[in-house]
């Protein structure tokens, strides 16, 4: 599944607080996963997102249709159509609450041992 390969990528880029959440069963979501996840500063943030780059575009052949972010690197944000992530600094993490927003969505994984 990308949002496992995702995941992984993200938490061998020492990613934290790494969700994997399941919006299937909801109507207004944008994708069927959300990835989710926290860097300490932006150049953290930009490593993890092209460690994600590289492994999805590996295992399933796949690039982002958009990548939105990159140049701050504060959230970038990798649309894979059904799977959308999310990698934000810490600060901006909290602020948008974006785990939150979607709290209705099933978490499948909350630790780093992908």
């Amino acid at each position: 599944m990308l949002a496992r390969v995702a995941a992984k990528a993200l938490s061998d880029k020492k990613g934290e607080d790494i969700v994997i959440l399941d919006l299937r069963d909801i109507q207004s979501a944008p994708a069927r996963f959300f990835v989710i996840a926290s860097g300490n500063v932006p150049s953290h943030v930009s490593a993890m997102s092209d460690a994600v780059h590289v492994a999805v575009k590996k295992m399933f052949g796949q690039n982002p249709s958009k990548v939105e972010g990159y140049s701050n690197a504060e959230w970038i944000l990798m649309d894979y159509f059904d799977v959308v992530v999310h990698i934000f600094v810490k600060d901006k993490r909290d602020y948008y609450r974006l785990d939150q927003l979607w709290a209705d969505g099933n978490v499948i994984k909350t630790d780093n041992s992908f």
